[in-house]
């Protein structure tokens, strides 16, 4: 169990080391947003999946200032890749960059940096969701994620919600009761769950 709390502890403070290097929360500073991290890296539960999820607000929101904050933050030569995708007319109402790092020491990272419109319904909302998820976790349940989350195999993408989801909710303890548990309960779209 220690060893797994322990995982968990070093990849957060290995995820704060990429957003100081890269100088995220500068970089999107400089053009009027602000920065939430959200997600594993907000709870403490990273443990094999190596990835840093942000949220940005901006006030007015201004394209072209995304591409500005993420062209700098792309300028390390560490940031190895970004993708894009406007997401103004869907349900979300934010355009999505996903920048893949590569550590000094060849880890890789990707890096979800989502800037939201301040009139999409979610502003604020995953932030309230790790926040309400924390607070629901026992030692119990918080080293039940990390062991579920630490079994999914290479190549095999698990959303943290629904792992988390499925242990406090559903009493979901293992890998093999979380694959049945999500054949059981399969899922489309945006989760928007909350303990």
């Amino acid at each position: 169990m220690q060893d797994l709390l322990e995982t968990a502890r070093q990849n957060s403070a290995r995820a704060w080391e990429v957003i100081r290097e890269l100088q995220i929360m500068e970089h999107w500073a400089s053009v009027g947003a602000r920065v939430n991290v959200v997600g594993s890296l907000r709870i403490g539960l990273q443990i094999n999946n190596l990835d840093i999820d942000l949220h940005i607000y901006s006030d007015p929101f201004v394209v072209a200032g995304s591409f500005q904050a993420v062209g700098q933050i792309a300028s390390n030569p560490r940031v190895r890749s970004v993708s894009y995708q406007n997401l103004l007319d869907a349900e979300d109402r934010c355009l999505e960059w996903h920048a893949n790092y590569v550590s000094s020491t060849g880890e890789p990272w990707r890096i979800d940096m989502i800037h939201i419109h301040p009139e999409s319904r979610y502003v604020g909302f995953f932030e309230d969701v790790a926040d309400r998820v924390e607070r629901a976790l026992s030692p119990e349940t918080r080293y039940a994620i990390l062991a579920i989350k630490n079994a999914v195999p290479p190549g095999h993408k698990v959303m943290g919600i629904r792992v988390y989801q499925a242990v406090i909710r559903d009493g979901v303890r293992t890998y093999a009761e979380f694959c049945d548990w999500e054949a059981q309960n399969p899922s489309d779209g945006i989760i928007t769950w909350v303990p």
